[in-house]
């Protein structure tokens, strides 16, 4: 395991779906894993980025600043074409965030209504941010943590209905490429092995076994201490 590497993770979510996925992820490594809802923090983590990199580096630098363990946190959207790549970064909120999940693959599947399959093409984006505590990770002591960042991202088109009743947000219109299926009517293990956050997750985990991580986002492959 690298120097870098901490041997305490914490997985700065509080979506249940996301804590399943990034755990399966990382099972096996030599790190103790925790979530913040078995830490009961209150923390709050802002999401008031310009771009998923943003965003994913501010949650997990306040979640390490404030727990003092290092924090593993993503941002991640759906970009649809047609839309000119909306809802991408405001995913969550894009149609409300008082709305079930349910109701915002409705309105979606409302705004796409008639559209051919040639523009339906679509992408699930991931950017995951792995954050120190300020002073550690190779940072000096004054200054904010060190910052990693690892990209994922799944091709793929939209249904025309929601079909299945696995997974979470918009994965029950999610076709990735080269698939028939859903995110929601794919097995488990297949979707861990194909999705954009399952892919950020493979370069997490390479970077935390000491293995080269692959592409990082451009113009981001060597996070120095204090930069995202």
């Amino acid at each position: 395991m690298p120097r870098a590497a901490p041997r305490s993770l914490l997985l700065a979510t509080r979506n249940a779906g996301k804590v399943r996925e990034m755990r399966a992820a990382l099972a096996g490594l030599a790190i103790d894993v925790s979530s913040l809802a078995e830490l009961g923090s209150r923390v709050v983590l802002p999401e008031a980025g310009r771009t998923y990199a943003e965003n994913a580096a501010a949650k997990a630098r306040v979640a390490a600043e404030t727990t003092r363990l290092a924090a593993l946190a993503d941002d991640s959207g759906l970009e649809v074409d047609d839309l000119g790549g909306e809802p991408g970064v405001h995913t969550a909120r894009y149609f409300g965030a008082d709305l079930s999940d349910a109701e915002k693959v409705a309105r979606l599947l409302a705004r796409l209504e008639g559209l051919p399959p040639e523009r339906r093409a679509a992408r699930f984006r991931c950017l995951i941010a792995l954050a120190w505590p300020r002073g550690e990770g190779g940072g000096e002591a004054a200054a904010p943590g060190r910052v990693e960042l690892f990209e994922g991202v799944c091709e793929g088109v939209l249904a025309t209905e929601a079909r299945g009743a696995g997974g979470f947000g918009f994965d029950p219109v999610f076709i990735p490429a080269g698939e028939s299926l859903t995110f929601a009517q794919l097995p488990p293990e297949r979707k861990a092995a194909i999705s954009h956050r399952a892919r950020a997750l493979a370069k997490v985990r390479a970077f935390l076994a000491g293995r080269p991580a692959g592409d990082r986002p451009p113009g981001q492959g060597k996070s120095a201490a204090g930069t995202a």
